[in-house]
């Protein structure tokens, strides 16, 4: 008796089981079928590669033919851009969070935490943790200051929030103090005399919260993406391609190649970018480079932009929720991932959608929450 019952138990749990696999596989499919157009370019623009200088060609002219022959190739890229916007310390993977504050409610707990981020300097953001039990996927989320993405700033900046509605653990960052101050950035090892450009200090001090993050007792650290808007998805783009553990990443409108034609919207010259010198600063939110100091106006001259650094992330998965600074012919530079990972042999790997406003929509948040559940909850 003993026996049949045990029988029935193993049944019940083996058909309970397949029930959640179905289940689980059903929603996935409902997802993929909501998110599929995101990854094909409108007919115009496929198979359009324009004036970027293929990622696939070697410095030295050579074109790469394999695979082994692309991870020379992106070690190339990665040495030479960080060579030129400065090396970074070494990765600090032996802090943990400290609580300073916590709170909870009916979906989830909320830490105020703090950890550093260079090796200098100390900050402060949000920590939200779902209810629900086991190891969850996590995503950072990057912006002036941490209380926007908590629901605490303008409307549909929330990112954090609406992601830890949906179960995922989230970590909301930002640069507060320097906000205020109008520097806009992290400076390192100080703002008189930075050895890195400010854009790949915001870079490493993400690397350091992904450390601090995957070691928090919820996240499972194989499933954690970033997402930021603007001045965050600069942020979260040149995280995620210069840190490999980054499972993927949505970038909102933050202008993912170079062109001074969008004004203030894509000012990658300004000194808290990719502009740095000493201040004071003069004309600060200019809406040309002319007098551009930095990295910026060499990386213009040797004819070098951003959709190298976006092959990075391949064959990991990233979106461009684009709009006015990052229109539908952004597919054009885009291109140049796509044929990386099919030289990898991935498909649906780099995807965009667009709108006409710099600002997110009720929409183009729903679709970037849709590819963090796809790529991260299952």
């Amino acid at each position: 008796m003993k026996y049949k019952t045990g029988f029935v138990y193993l049944l019940l749990s083996f058909f309970f089981c397949v029930s959640c696999m179905t289940k689980e596989s059903e929603e996935k499919t409902e997802i993929w079928n909501k998110i599929v157009p995101f990854f094909s370019p409108e007919a115009q623009f496929a198979n359009i590669y324009g004036d970027y200088r293929s990622p696939l060609l070697f410095k030295n002219g050579q074109k790469v033919k394999t695979k082994e022959e692309w991870f020379k190739r992106r070690q190339e890229i990665r040495v030479d851009w960080m060579s030129r916007m400065g090396k970074w310390p070494p990765i600090m993977t032996d802090q943990v969070m400290k609580i300073v504050k916590d709170s909870t409610n009916e979906l989830y707990d909320q830490y105020k935490v703090s950890f550093n981020w260079t090796p200098t300097e100390k900050t402060e953001g949000y920590l939200l943790v779902p209810h629900k039990k086991g190891k969850k996927p996590a995503v950072i989320s990057v912006f002036y200051e941490p209380e926007t993405a908590i629901g605490q700033g303008k409307p549909l900046r929330d990112f954090a929030f609406q992601l830890a509605k949906r179960g995922f653990v989230t970590l909301s960052l930002g640069t507060s103090e320097t906000s205020k101050n109008k520097t806009y950035s992290i400076y390192y090892p100080s703002i008189d005399n930075a050895t890195m450009q400010p854009l790949s200090t915001l870079a490493y001090a993400a690397a350091n919260a992904w450390e601090v993050l995957a070691k928090a007792d919820d996240v499972d650290s194989t499933r954690i993406g970033i997402v930021g808007h603007s001045y965050g998805g600069k942020w979260a783009m040149f995280a995620s391609c210069l840190y490999d553990k980054f499972a993927c990443a949505a970038w909102s409108d933050p202008g993912i190649v170079f062109d001074e034609t969008k004004g203030s919207g894509v000012n990658y010259w300004e000194p808290w970018y990719l502009g740095y010198y000493p201040p004071p600063w003069e004309n600060t939110w200019n809406k040309t480079s002319d007098g551009s100091q930095g990295i910026y106006s060499q990386l213009r001259k040797d004819s070098l932009d951003l959709h190298e650094l976006h092959a990075l992330m391949a064959p990991r998965p990233f979106l461009v929720s684009g709009g006015s600074s990052d229109p539908p012919e952004r597919w054009i530079p885009l291109n140049h991932s796509i044929a990386v990972n099919e030289l990898l042999g991935y498909k649906n790997r780099v995807a965009m959608t667009n709108r006409e406003t710099h600002g997110g929509t009720v929409e183009s948040n729903e679709q970037m929450y849709l590819f963090f559940e796809y790529f991260l909850k299952f």
